[in-house]
């Protein structure tokens, strides 16, 4: 696995580095003691999985404030995602600011979220699975959201969403 630092504090390119031979490839997509050894220790507590079977469905943008705050790692398993991770940390000096990867299951790269940080995705190709690796386990009844076309964000989709959950379009700005 390779990390590479994005443009915020803590959201994190885990990069896979699979290894082919005539049967196929193989690649440690998690080990929480090479992430711990690249300053970023995750060990998760629960997984989950989001089926989208549409095209251009959107998810987010999640988070859960504190003290239920959540780590994720998130990775493709099917399909391809544009993956958005936006700064909600308000001492933070990229507050507010996002950063986006596009995510496939073939290239197996994933986005380590931290705490304080809201997450979204929008598939770019239908029956898209996402895996998401949680830390501490999703607590319910305290997630929350913010709208993922809110100008305080000014986040460049690549495309108008076609599928969305009315509480997903229904979350308020930040403010």
């Amino acid at each position: 696995m390779r990390f590479a630092p994005t443009a915020i504090a803590g959201v994190v390119r885990v990069e896979a580095a699979p290894r082919a031979d005539e049967r196929g490839s193989f690649a440690r997509l998690h080990c929480p003691d090479e992430f711990a050894a690249a300053g970023h220790p995750f060990t998760p507590a629960q997984t989950s999985l989001s089926r989208n079977p549409h095209l251009r469905t959107l998810r987010g943008l999640h988070f859960q404030p504190a003290p239920y705050a959540e780590t994720k790692l998130v990775r493709v398993v099917r399909g391809r995602i544009f993956d958005v991770a936006v700064d909600l940390r308000p001492d933070s000096p990229t507050h507010r600011q996002w950063v986006a990867a596009e995510l496939s299951a073939e290239a197996m790269d994933a986005l380590l979220i931290p705490e304080g940080v809201a997450h979204g995705f929008l598939t770019l190709e239908p029956d898209t699975d996402v895996l998401y690796q949680i830390a501490p386990a999703y607590t319910p009844g305290r997630e929350a959201g913010v709208r993922w076309d809110d100008p305080a964000f000014g986040i460049a989709w690549p495309a108008e969403p076609l599928v969305m959950s009315d509480r997903d379009r229904a979350y308020p700005d930040y403010r």
